[in-house]
């Protein structure tokens, strides 16, 4: 008879060598996954080893997600093989549609580009909105740093208003003026549906470019109020937050009361049919993942793995930690994939639901 060698295993009869060739092989396929994953790594290392990373921010620099990129910038480096420089552009512009189109179509598919939009921003292409020339789920999405664990969207009004809750505002006969920014920023959502939802008695100006400007009118008393996120305040204008400069009205991304604010209410108490809570469940999805980080579409499978581990590693490290609450940021982050959950489930809205939605957000207005 024959021999059949298979390594080290010498077999007398090859008929009898069928289940010691299959674990053999196993053996060496196993042993060999360790050498293969090698290239991935090191060609992820080589890659990033000096270059310089842009992480662009969909809004004007001082306000919130303006200091979380910042805040990202400063960290993620170190955790990304290779430990490239981060840098900050700022590219506000069109409520962070701008930003997701460049992202999407223009800027660079290698890794080297990373982004903070507003939350809101892929909400609009869902709605249908022309200009948004991006599919949400197509994006290289690496997770959020706040899933809005304690933090909220504000409907605040300046101390000398004479409403001094939502009661009062609901029933004024008087026109609350509210500031905000253009289609797809948050602080326009979220006043429309205080007016169109909620009932509020408002006036809507927009046009402002982000938080600061709106801080700053509303002292100047040139508006009312705005929709300002919590977290925003206390990072940005924390003197106003200490001092209590503003009177909170409503909590929207919330679904239940901001332990800080007990008083308020958040904005599902306030609503009473079924319809008026679907409209307001799709527009508060997004804040659940209110501090996203993404990259364009079709990132290498390696480095987009690579980005993804250097995030959710960078929320896990105590010096980003101290940094993050030192700062008020609600750091409450999540994973790539709980982001894209959220995502799939605003895509699944009935369409009659954002029908109606668009009635209140357009989204060419």
């Amino acid at each position: 008879m024959g021999t059949l060698k298979i390594n080290a295993l010498t077999c007398i009869d090859p008929r009898g060598c069928t289940f010691s060739l299959i674990v053999s092989l196993a053996f060496i396929f196993l042993a060999a996954l360790p050498a293969a994953a090698q290239p991935d790594a090191a060609s992820v290392d080589k890659f990033y080893s000096g270059r310089t990373v842009v992480l662009m921010v969909a809004t004007s620099p001082g306000g919130r997600y303006d200091t979380n990129a910042r805040l990202i910038a400063k960290h993620i480096g170190q955790f990304i093989p290779g430990h490239p420089t981060v840098v900050v552009q700022n590219q506000p512009g069109g409520g962070g549609l701008v930003l997701a189109n460049r992202l999407y179509n223009v800027a660079p598919r290698d890794g080297s580009a990373i982004a903070v939009v507003q939350p809101g921003t892929p909400q609009v292409q869902i709605q249908g909105e022309p200009n948004a020339k991006f599919d949400p789920l197509k994006f290289t999405w690496l997770g959020s740093l706040s899933s809005f664990a304690d933090d909220a969207d504000l409907l605040i009004l300046r101390p000398g208003y004479e409403a001094k809750s939502a009661a009062d505002l609901k029933g004024s006969d008087k026109k609350a003026t509210i500031g905000s920014g253009t289609p797809g920023s948050t602080n326009l959502t979220f006043a429309l549906i205080a007016r169109d939802v909620l009932g509020f008695p408002l006036k809507i100006v927009r046009g402002y470019p982000g938080a600061p400007s709106l801080h700053l009118a509303m002292q100047s008393k040139e508006i009312d109020g705005q929709v300002v996120l919590m977290s925003s305040i206390k990072t940005t204008q924390r003197h106003i937050w200490d001092t209590r400069q503003f009177v909170p009205i409503v909590a929207f991304g919330r679904r239940t009361r901001v332990e800080e604010l007990p008083d308020v209410p958040a904005a599902r108490e306030l609503v009473n049919d079924d319809k008026s809570r679907a409209i307001l469940d799709f527009a508060e999805l997004p804040f659940f993942m209110s501090l996203p980080l993404l990259a364009p579409p079709d990132v290498p499978a390696a480095r987009a793995a690579a980005l993804r581990k250097a995030f959710m590693d960078m929320t896990k490290d105590k010096a980003f930690r101290d940094e993050a609450i030192k700062a008020q940021i609600d750091l409450s982050p999540i994973d790539s994939d709980a982001v894209i959950a959220l995502l799939r489930t605003a895509v699944a809205t009935p369409k009659h639901v954002i029908a109606d939605y668009n009635k209140i957000v357009p989204v060419d207005k």
